[in-house]
């Protein structure tokens, strides 16, 4: 019997080594890694930049906490700042972690202001913003919340795309509107680029402040830095963790000043977060991430990775029903059960990702090739080509 609490699925398979977009197990049998450990593993596995980073510091120090500067922070966080929207930046660990932060910051901060009432948050219907207490009343799904006793107050859901439902929502007690630009876990639904702006204006009408959850979505995996700079407007404060520590655990909440500002000393904290291990992997991405030529080879590398599976989709609609996504965050909404494919897939020595709408997520390591679409595809059309024989 298994030490661990039982709280995944999983495969019994376990990998040993990571190469590229390549896992191997201890039987040295190779996966194509399309699922990047959920979107993790931006630069893929064993990359020399941050292997060689994390090294050199874990050779010097590890931890020191934060009652005192780390250098690692300052430069990761004016980075951050200098690359987007924002003025200020706190490190975490987790995405859960940095969405808590945006949670706590948006009531603060109307509280700063005399208005302590106005705690509560918009958020939408289908989105998923992390597994704590406070992340899970926010994306309001039935099964993440029961039996788990009350959900935590604050948070109204509306309908994804309803601007009507989100200004009927709005009360003198609503401090914020929070978004994921495209939702990941709900089955990589896209929202309109329009709809941000028209939230982005609806914010500024009401006082409220614009939450973005870009866990998922950031450090390039749309093909942009961030996914809001493809609306053509920003948000109030951001959550980003995922990719960019490629592997090792970073979070972040992005803010501007003016939004930050409820949050003076003792208000918030951590006790690992921006610890000089993460913040050196966390500099390190950023150094290959904002490279010349890196993001336009990533939405090069993802109209290519579109085209063939539009190509799939239209030999096997029995199976593919709709191609979803921005960038290398791309959704098969299926005709089958998705876990049909999954599964078909893992026989392919293919990895991907489920997610909500009967959804197979395809998640590649941005650094991802061509001839690894290729492969990739080639797998995909095997996998569907059993599918569909079988449903004949």
């Amino acid at each position: 019997m298994s030490a661990l609490v039982p709280t995944y699925a999983r495969a019994t398979l376990a990998f040993v080594k990571g190469q590229g977009v390549y896992l191997e197990t201890a039987e040295g049998e190779k996966y194509l890694d399309f699922g990047a450990g959920v979107a993790v593993a931006s630069l893929g596995h064993a990359h020399p930049a941050l292997v060689g980073a994390l090294c050199d510091q874990a050779r010097t120090l590890w931890h020191t906490s934060n009652l005192y500067s780390i250098p690692g922070q300052e430069r990761l966080g004016g980075r951050l700042c200098d690359a987007t929207f924002a003025d200020q930046v706190f490190f975490a660990n987790s995405g859960a972690e940095a969405m808590e932060c945006a949670i706590k910051m948006a009531r603060k901060y109307h509280a700063a202001q005399g208005a302590g009432e106005r705690y509560r948050i918009i958020t939408f219907e289908g989105a998923f913003h992390g597994r704590t207490l406070a992340t899970i009343s926010a994306g309001g799904k039935a099964e993440h919340l029961e039996g788990f006793g009350p959900p935590v107050d604050g948070f109204d859901h509306v309908p994804l795309g309803d601007l009507d439902a989100v200004r009927g929502a709005i009360s003198g007690e609503t401090a914020a509107i929070a978004i994921e630009p495209l939702l990941g876990e709900g089955g990589i639904l896209t929202v309109p680029w329009k709809f941000l702006r028209d939230l982005r204006a609806l914010a500024d009408e009401n006082g409220l402040l614009l939450i973005f959850d870009e866990v998922q979505t950031g450090i390039a995996r749309t093909g942009k830095l961030f996914a809001y700079e493809w609306a053509g407007m920003t948000p109030d404060i951001m959550a980003v963790a995922k990719g960019l520590g490629g592997g090792f655990p970073v979070g972040a909440c992005l803010a501007t000043k003016e939004a930050a500002q409820g949050l003076t000393a003792g208000t918030h904290g951590s006790t690992f977060g921006g610890n000089p291990l993460a913040m050196a992997v966390g500099n390190a991405v950023l150094d290959v991430v904002l490279a010349p030529g890196f993001l336009p080879r990533v939405q090069d590398t993802a109209v290519a990775l579109k085209q063939k599976l539009a190509g799939l989709r239209d030999e096997f609609p029995d199976v593919i029903e709709e191609v979803r996504g921005e960038g290398l965050m791309v959704g098969l909404k299926c005709a089958v059960p998705s876990q049909q494919l999954i599964e078909a897939l893992f026989e392919e020595r293919l990895l991907t990702v489920p997610a909500g709408d009967n959804v197979v997520r395809l998640l590649p390591p941005l650094i991802v090739e061509p001839e690894h679409i290729g492969v990739a595809c080639d797998r995909l059309h095997a996998a569907c080509g059993r599918i569909s024989a079988s449903l004949k």
